[in-house]
């Protein structure tokens, strides 16, 4: 398929990943099936459907919390080579990676480089009043980079864990109102949808630069945040278009969003206009 409009891809993933023994697997798996070595062959994805733009950001997925720090190359040398692409450096609030943050953090004004990207996924939390004095410090030096550079925060989210979605809110009523903040996930399953989309509409009506985009949305999640949105009329701007390619489907999340039943004016925030206007340079 090729899409009918103009794309931007708001979230994906560059880069290879060796195959792991996930769980109890008796043998290493690549579970994505495809991926993106390179610029060259994310832009022949592009293409296959028709994106005009995307954020691209180090794949990962193996419990290894410093295995994304060895793409954030890739992903600086691909928004160098392609306009088409922007770029999120991969950060960590986690001690043992304070070295490597603050490597990355060295980054943070190279052409194409638009966001900062942290999972609390492979450990600690985005609940500030869990941190000790040097995960605060940690968490204060992204900030505060993404602060001085009008960077992004990509921040992933699950319901549960140190990525729980209400340790997510936590951390944007702490930071928000200095800094975009980009929930990913809209929370990332049944429990966490409920739990942020009346959150969400609350946090951007109150002044918090709070964005987030609709993949792994079940699909009560989605549907319920655009009709939210509409009844509203809070949000509209705050909502992106994402694929989180290899890890998500393309065609599926186009469509998620494509088939709803909102307006097209909205439909084209989301699709283009929204993450053309946070993530240009």
């Amino acid at each position: 398929m090729k899409v009918t409009r103009k794309v931007f891809d708001a979230h994906s993933h560059i880069g290879e990943l060796a195959a792991f023994k996930f769980y109890d697997l008796k043998e290493p798996v690549k579970p994505t099936v495809i991926e993106y070595p390179s610029s060259k062959e994310y832009l022949k994805h592009m293409d296959e459907y028709g994106i005009g733009r995307a954020m691209v950001i180090s794949n990962y997925g193996v419990p290894d919390s410093g295995q994304p720090f060895t793409l954030n190359p890739i992903v600086i040398d691909s928004v160098h080579k392609a306009d088409r692409l922007v770029g999120a450096i991969w950060v960590s609030g986690m001690a043992k990676d304070k070295e490597r943050t603050e490597e990355a953090l060295k980054h943070v004004k190279e052409k194409g480089i638009v966001a900062l990207k942290a999972t609390c996924l492979l450990g600690g939390t985005y609940k500030p009043s869990e941190w000790d004095e040097t995960a605060r410090g940690i968490w204060n030096s992204i900030v505060d980079a993404a602060e001085k550079n009008n960077l992004a925060l990509h921040i992933h989210t699950s319901p549960g864990g140190g990525s729980d979605v209400g340790n997510a809110l936590e951390f944007v009523r702490e930071y928000g109102k200095r800094i975009k903040v980009h929930i990913v996930h809209m929370g990332g399953g049944v429990s966490g949808h409920i739990r942020l989309v009346p959150k969400f509409i609350e946090l951007v009506q109150d002044g918090y630069q709070v964005y987030t985009d609709t993949t792994w949305a079940i699909g009560f999640g989605s549907r319920w945040l655009l009709h939210e949105i509409e009844r509203t009329g809070i949000g509209a701007d705050n909502v992106l278009f994402a694929s989180d390619t290899p890890w998500g489907d393309f065609p599926s999340e186009y469509w998620k969003v494509e088939g709803a039943k909102i307006s097209e004016e909205l439909k084209n925030k989301i699709f283009w206009e929204n993450a053309q206007r946070l993530y240009s340079r």
